[in-house]
């Protein structure tokens, strides 16, 4: 172990609870390439929040915080080639959700948080709603229905889409999401559902950036055949894992993916966006979750003398994970304050200030699962 990967896992291990040698393992090198857009000019500030395997490809989602022309827009990238290969799914809301409470939220500018596709039928997604403190107020007889959260006074919704053409997707359902009291969750609008996955059985695994005691939590649903029948509040399940638990600072889960292991063992990819790191979570309980520092790096797709390869970057902020095969890939959701820190190399500059994101790849370890 080189001895500043040695300096920063140690570092890491004392903002911890519990931390253990086995935990934390060598600082690994990740390289990114630049998204770029069919015409070859590069993606303009999408802030992706979600990233899923689909139909040989990637598909991505980008939250309210995106420039218009990125909003309510399914996006699919050539994970070879870093390039958005289309044409975009369109989401706009099916006539069946016209009269729902939340109807005017989600086809407005929602904020879109997370992205899975049914394990069953490549044709419905799910995606997860976070802040929507500035959204227009219910109708008295909604705000009484849904009232009691267990979290922030508008419900985190999440909503199935199907697709219609090669170009579209409809909201067909949406249902909001509750927690009870002894979760402790908290009311904290910008803090929410940050990562959606399918495991075993049709269980849908939901990450949280944080819970009252500043915590990352793992939650889940089994989205049987009836669970799209009502439009009552889907309750959640705790789930008893064994996460990191910190002393201080913030440390959220914001992007998510389901493995299987060859020998059977189930478990999720989190991305700590914050720390730079990826989480490995054993779904069975019996182990203490892997931490495995991260160093970003990004492409530089022409050279100077100082300046070739790649850049060692600042700040990446990892937000969409995605298992395909044998290998993990991770887009970043460029966080405004810090992205213009990574600024180097004269060739980067315009990409970093248009925060535009990166592709990055990682071949998963037998070794991250025993």
């Amino acid at each position: 172990m080189k001895l500043t990967s040695a300096l920063f896992a140690l570092a890491s291990c004392l903002w911890m609870v519990g931390c253990s040698k086995s935990s934390i393992t060598d600082n690994i090198d990740v390289y990114g390439y630049w998204v770029m857009e069919n015409d070859g000019s590069i993606m303009k500030d999408p802030q992706p929040s979600g990233l899923k395997a689909w139909k040989g490809g990637l598909l991505t989602v980008s939250d309210r915080s995106a420039i218009p022309s990125q909003r309510l827009l399914l996006r699919k990238i050539s994970a070879n080639e870093a390039q958005l290969n289309g044409p975009d799914l369109s989401i706009s809301l099916s006539d069946n959700l016209a009269q729902s409470c939340f109807a005017a939220y989600i086809s407005g500018n929602p904020d879109l948080e997370a992205l899975a596709i049914d394990p069953n039928d490549d044709k419905i997604f799910y995606l997860v709603t976070e802040d929507a403190s500035g959204a227009e107020p219910m109708s008295v007889a909604c705000q009484n229905k849904y009232s009691n959260t267990g979290s922030t006074l508008y419900p985190r919704l999440l909503i199935r889409l199907e697709q219609q053409t090669s170009s579209s997707v409809l909201m067909t359902h949406v249902r909001p999401i509750k927690f009870t009291q002894e979760m402790q969750v908290g009311d904290f609008p910008n803090d929410g559902i940050e990562a959606l996955t399918f495991g075993n059985n049709r269980t849908l695994y939901l990450g949280v950036e944080k819970d009252k005691q500043s915590q990352a939590r793992i939650f889940s649903l089994k989205m049987d055949e009836d669970f799209w029948g009502s439009e009552d509040f889907a309750v959640v399940s705790d789930l008893p894992l064994k996460l990191p638990n910190f002393s201080g600072g913030r440390h959220p889960i914001n992007g998510m993916d389901f493995y299987q292991a060859p020998a059977g063992q189930e478990f999720l990819i989190a991305a700590a966006r914050n720390d730079g790191k990826l989480w490995i979570i054993d779904l069975s309980g019996e182990k203490e979750t892997r931490i495995l520092p991260l160093t970003f790096y990004a492409e530089l797709k022409s050279g100077t003398e100082n300046c070739t390869g790649f850049e060692k970057m600042h700040n990446a902020s990892i937000e969409g994970v995605a298992v395909m095969n044998d290998t993990l890939w991770m887009v970043n959701d460029p966080w405004k304050e810090m992205y213009i820190k990574n600024i180097q190399c004269n060739e980067n500059k315009e990409n970093y200030e248009n925060y535009s994101p990166l592709l990055f790849s990682l071949k998963i370890q037998a070794e991250w699962f025993q």
